[in-house]
């Protein structure tokens, strides 16, 4: 079966998968396996891997190529997959986005390197990094100004869609940033321009409102992965009302989990309640629970539960 690239056109739900790890802090191998078998059974449409979810920054080199590997082999072509490659290094992006080119993922996602102050450095960044990549490997381009500290105008962010043919799919996360999706999806419907892929994050906070303004999809690690595939499609089939009546039901579980510092570790602990993966360890140094975290947690996993007549 031949690579399934990420092109322009791509569209759906993307969750970012979290990494495994075992107690003593190695990669849990076993759970690579349950974690492909829990997101393809919600019907996801594609996968991203070793994105900031996945503690891709802790893992070394040759763990980061194991990793990949493990995924692959398991998701053996089904969906096509996505590879976080950012590093301060260019090497490092070269040789890892090479390497998962090479296992057969769809195409690499890149964010701004931190430090960046100025458009100028901006385009110049990613003048270089397309200039070391070539132009065969597709790229889904991370704005995540919250955590990387580099705010990319929408000027400058339209100009390097169009300077860049490489840029097939943008990973839209500014906060706020409804306003920049919109002008993004108008310069892409103009007869001059070139229309990209956009997949939302933010942990889907803004997931329905960001669909009706044009968002191809989501990709983005909530732990329930089956609520984002369902308002996906229907949203697909033009129930945008009941998309967003679905999605309600998930919100109090859905902001619970996306708080700053402890955020990974609630949703490792779901993963980890429903069967997802082994361990609920992040790789330290990493957030835990607490006790009244864990109650809290039980509180709104209990209540949705209920509410889905379960």
């Amino acid at each position: 079966m031949a690579t399934q690239l990420i092109s322009e056109e791509t569209r759906g739900v993307f969750p970012i998968a979290a990494t495994p790890f075992s107690e003593d802090g190695s990669v849990d191998f076993e759970s690579i396996d349950s974690l492909v078998d829990f997101y393809l059974e919600s019907g996801a449409h594609g996968l991203t891997i070793l994105g900031m979810m996945g503690e891709a920054h802790k893992l070394s080199d040759a763990e980061s190529t194991e990793v990949i590997g493990r995924f692959m082999r398991r998701i053996d072509r089904r969906v096509p997959v996505i590879v976080g490659v950012s590093s301060p290094s260019m090497r490092k992006i070269v040789d890892l986005s090479k390497a998962a080119m090479d296992e057969g993922c769809a195409g690499v996602m890149i964010t701004p390197m931190s430090g960046l102050k100025t458009e100028a450095q901006v385009l110049g960044y990613f003048d270089a990094v397309f200039d070391a990549l070539g132009p065969e490997i597709p790229v889904c381009l991370q704005d995540y100004p919250t955590v990387t500290g580099v705010h990319i105008s929408n000027e400058t962010l339209l100009k390097l869609i169009d300077d860049h043919p490489s840029i097939v799919m943008l990973k839209h996360e500014d906060f706020p940033g409804l306003r920049k999706l919109t002008e993004v999806r108008k310069h892409g419907d103009r007869p001059d321009a070139r229309r990209i892929s956009i997949l939302v994050a933010n942990a889907g906070l803004y997931y329905p409102i960001e669909m009706r303004r044009g968002a191809d999809g989501v990709m983005t690690g909530f732990a329930f992965p089956e609520m984002l595939v369902k308002v996906y499609d229907l949203f697909a089939s033009g129930e945008a009302d009941a998309a967003e009546d679905l999605y309600d039901l998930y919100l109090p579980l859905l902001r619970y989990e996306y708080q700053p510092g402890i955020g990974l570790a609630l949703r490792k602990e779901i993963l980890c309640r429903r069967g997802a993966i082994r361990c609920t360890a992040t790789r330290s140094p990493g957030p835990a629970l607490n006790r009244d975290e864990h109650a809290e947690l039980t509180v709104l996993m209990d209540r949705l539960q209920r509410k889905l007549g379960g």
